[in-house]
């Protein structure tokens, strides 16, 4: 997911190829593992030291961020909900087209926002958002504000630190590895408490059976 090169891989793709990645990773399944926080920081930070201009770089990877996440908006909805229409099977049931269409009207905002700071989980919402039908000005509009909180506001942290900190460049690889645990802790503490979920409760593990189980008994 992460390449621990990042500085060199940035200054041989340019800012075309950072806005490619970043496109790729917001909207595209190719993307899945492209690294996306790391490299805003690390495309902010080479901005302070002159690599690269800071307005163009905010400009176009803002512009990426939006337009990969309705690339991923538009492909779930032409084509992920065809995958619906046919009969149920192991892996596709209409239930959970149904599932879909419920959360993104209830809670599709919250969701499409907040999956910017979360790695294979960004790229995977804007095409689940077009497969449960969200609204699509309203997909829009949170598009725009997650765009603009994820793309902009890490390249400027990025930018920021560069300039604060005389040097900063000698530590990027344990920050760029900090972010990386920032951004999976979400995900890790979710699968954490279903794992949880599922175990038994220890209060419930020594209970004496019910009356009517001791008497079946």
């Amino acid at each position: 997911m992460v390449h621990l090169d990042l500085a060199s891989l940035i200054r041989t793709i340019g800012l075309l190829g950072v806005a490619a990645i970043v496109f790729t990773e917001s909207g595209l399944l190719i993307g899945l593992f492209l690294p996306g926080d790391s490299l805003l920081f690390t495309a902010g930070l080479l901005a302070a030291q002159g690599y690269l201009d800071i307005r163009w770089l905010v400009l176009a990877c803002f512009a990426a961020a939006v337009a990969g996440d309705q690339a991923g908006y538009a492909f779930g909805l032409r084509v992920g909900r065809a995958l619906f229409q046919r009969q149920d099977s192991r892996f596709f049931k209409k239930r959970y087209l149904v599932q879909a269409e419920r959360f993104f009207l209830r809670h599709g905002g919250k969701a499409v926002t907040l999956a910017r700071f979360v790695p294979i989980v960004r790229t995977c919402t804007p095409i689940v958002a077009g497969i449960g039908r969200m609204p699509y000005q309203r997909f829009l509009a949170f598009n725009l504000l997650g765009a603009a909180l994820w793309a902009i506001g890490i390249t400027l942290a990025g930018y920021w630190l560069g300039n604060v900190i005389p040097g900063i460049d000698r530590y990027l690889l344990p920050i760029v590895v900090a972010i990386v645990l920032v951004s999976l802790s979400p995900s890790a503490l979710h699968l954490w408490r279903e794992r949880q979920a599922t175990l038994p409760h220890p209060s419930r593990a020594g209970a004496p059976l019910p009356a009517k189980e001791r008497d079946r008994t």
